[in-house]
């Protein structure tokens, strides 16, 4: 976000209004997919032009596994 701080969390800190129903999130640095038959983990399948992974480690607070193809 603007102050620098990580969109994708570990945990939400907010009332869920619609929990369990996302199964894609795409960023401006990458796709990552929800297994919400295993419980919600996070899959990096694609990251944006002229992004490192390291990068996209450093910015996401949230745990994920790397499936680029």
């Amino acid at each position: 976000n603007k102050a620098g701080e990580s969109k994708v969390l570990e945990r939400c800190s907010l009332p869920l209004t619609g929990a369990g129903v996302v199964d894609m999130i795409i960023t401006d640095l990458c796709v990552l997919t929800c297994d919400k038959a295993n419980g919600g983990g996070l899959t990096l399948v694609e990251i944006a032009p002229g992004v490192s992974l390291d990068e996209i480690k450093a910015k996401t607070e949230a745990g994920f596994e790397v499936e680029l193809g």
